[in-house]
C-alpha cells in the first residue's frame, strides 16, 4: 500500500548572512519530521568570487547541524578548534551537545570549473541524554558518502544519514533516522518501503516529481502519513531529477526551541543563553584553519 500525502508546501525566502535561502522546515503545517527540526535550501546560483569571511560565528546547543553541499565547497570552523573544508557532494556534521560556537563559509568549488553553488542545512534534534554530551564534528568528502546504483539503470541513491540496504552513513544515529539523496534518470521510477510510525518527507529541489501518483512542483516540501507503506517516485520528465527523502521515528520528548537552541524545557533554553553569555561555549580561533 502506498503512503498518503499529508500536505505539500513551499518554503519562505529569508536571508542568512549574504545568502538568500528557502526555509522549508519548520513551515506552516509542521515543526519537525522525525528528529529533523530545520531545513534551509540554497538554490543553485552563480558565485562570481571567493568570499573570505564566514556567515558569522554563532552558538548552537541541543542539536546536530548537517550541511550537505550539492555544488560548491563549504568551510567549517568552531570553538573546539575543528576546521574542515568539504567539496561538491560532501557533508559537514556537528553535534552541538552542551554548546558550541561555529561559523561556515560557502563558496564555489575551487576543485572544479563550475561557479554554481547549491546546498542544504538540516538541524537534527538530539535526545535529552545526548544534549548533555560534549560537542563533536565530522567532515565527510563526497567519495566517502555511501552510494549505489539503482536497478534497471534508473539512477542512484546516496545515504547521507542512516542506512539503506547494505549502505550505512558515518554519521551517528541517536534515534532511527534517514536522509537519502535519490537521483532518477528520465522515465525511471524508484520505490522504498517505510515502517509504521516513521515520519517522512520529501523535498524537490529543482524539478517536478510524481510521488505516489500525484505530481508535485519543483521547490515543494511533501510530508507523508505515518502508516507503513511505499513511497513511489516517478520521473516523467525528459531529463534526470533529484529528490531528498528524510525522516525517522517520532521525537516524543518535549521540544522547546528559541533561536539557535533546541532543548526540552524553557528552563533549559534559559540555561543555554546564560552559558552562552558567560562564555562557556569557548571562543573562535581562526588560526585553526589549515
Amino acid at each position: 500500500m502506498k503512503k498518503q500525502t499529508n500536505f505539500s508546501t513551499k518554503g519562505n525566502v529569508t536571508n542568512v548572512g549574504s545568502l538568500s535561502v528557502n526555509r522549508m522546515l519548520p513551515n506552516q503545517y509542521v515543526n519537525k519530521v522525525g528528529p529533523f527540526v530545520f531545513l534551509d535550501y540554497v538554490a543553485p546560483f552563480i558565485k562570481k568570487m571567493i568570499s573570505k569571511s564566514g556567515m558569522g560565528a554563532h552558538p548552537h546547543r541541543g542539536i546536530a547541524t548537517l550541511t550537505y553541499v550539492i555544488q560548491g565547497e563549504e568551510e567549517h570552523y568552531d570553538s573546539l578548534g575543528n576546521y574542515a573544508k568539504i567539496h561538491s557532494g560532501g557533508v559537514q556534521w556537528m553535534k552541538a551537545g552542551t554548546g558550541i560556537l561555529h561559523d561556515g563559509n560557502l563558496n564555489y568549488d575551487t576543485e572544479t570549473d563550475s561557479k554554481f553553488v547549491e546546498g542544504f542545512q538540516f538541524w537534527i534534534n538530539l535526545p535529552s541524554q545526548n544534549k548533555a554530551e560534549k560537542p563533536a564534528h565530522l567532515a565527510i568528502q563526497a567519495n566517502d558518502v555511501p552510494q549505489k546504483k539503482l536497478a534497471d539503470e534508473s539512477g542512484w541513491i546516496k545515504v547521507i544519514v542512516g542506512s539503506y540496504e547494505e549502505l550505512s552513513s558515518q554519521i551517528p544515529n541517536y534515534s532511527e533516522q534517514f536522509l537519502y539523496h535519490i537521483h532518477l534518470e528520465a522515465g525511471k521510477q524508484f520505490s522504498i518501503k517505510l515502517n509504521d510510525k516513521m515520519e517522512s518527507a520529501a523535498f524537490l529541489p529543482t524539478a517536478k516529481v510524481t510521488l505516489n501518483d500525484t505530481e508535485f512542483e519543483a521547490g515543494e516540501f511533501v510530508e507523508f502519513s505515518r502508516n507503513e507503506g511505499l513511497i513511489e517516485i516517478k520521473n516523467t520528465d525528459r531529463s534526470a531529477i533529484d529528490i531528498l527523502l528524510f525522516g525517522g521515528e517520532e521525537y516524543i520528548e518535549p521540544v522547546v526551541s528559541e533561536g539557535p537552541f533546541v532543548m526540552n524545557s524553557e528552563d533549559e533554553i534559559i540555561l543555554a543563553y546564560q552559558d552562552f553569555y558567560e562564555g562557556k561555549y569557548g571562543k573562535m580561533n581562526l588560526s585553526a584553519k589549515i
